[in-house]
């Protein structure tokens, strides 16, 4: 994918992309710091037709959820010819009583059988996490297991 990048004197910079349908999607990354989803003309990337503010935790959580889809989908093509294993996704809310707590705590593959196989966060995406790795609101967990074990796991993250 050819990712545009555009210095915009005075304001940031501007990267997008030809999406298959023919929009332009991408970001505005000002100097100030803040970000903006936009979607510009397809014959003219200048003209801007829909731009929305993102602070900071929202672009992250965007990148998460993007990030994690894609990955997500790549472990379940993965996994398509061996019966009974299902992948999920799950969200660390801002209530969950694992927030800022070692993953380990959870003891998710104990008590499911579930396996976390990856954690996106901040757009990044943390490969076969340990039980140390310390959980955060926002944090998009990427796991494996059979539909029952994932249900549970859900649970258990929600609710404790």
């Amino acid at each position: 994918m050819n990712v545009d990048e555009t210095n915009l004197p005075g304001l940031g910079r501007r990267k997008d992309f030809m999406t298959a349908s023919g929009r332009r999607i991408g970001v505005v990354e000002r100097r100030e710091g803040q970000t903006e989803l936009i979607v510009s003309a397809w014959d003219d990337p200048d003209t801007c037709q829909a731009s929305i503010p993102l602070t900071t935790e929202e672009a992250a959580t965007l990148g998460n959820l993007l990030g994690g889809q894609h990955l997500a989908m790549k472990l379940t093509e993965e996994h398509k010819d061996v019966p009974g294993i299902v992948t999920r996704q799950f969200s660390i809310a801002q209530d969950s009583p694992f927030q800022n707590q070692p993953m380990g705590k959870a003891c998710i593959r104990t008590r499911c059988g579930v396996s976390i196989v990856a954690i996106m966060r901040e757009g990044e995406v943390l490969p076969s996490p340990g039980p140390d790795v310390v959980l955060h609101p926002g944090d998009l967990l990427v796991a494996v297991g059979t539909q029952e074990g994932l249900d549970a796991a859900a649970d258990i993250l929600r609710h404790g």
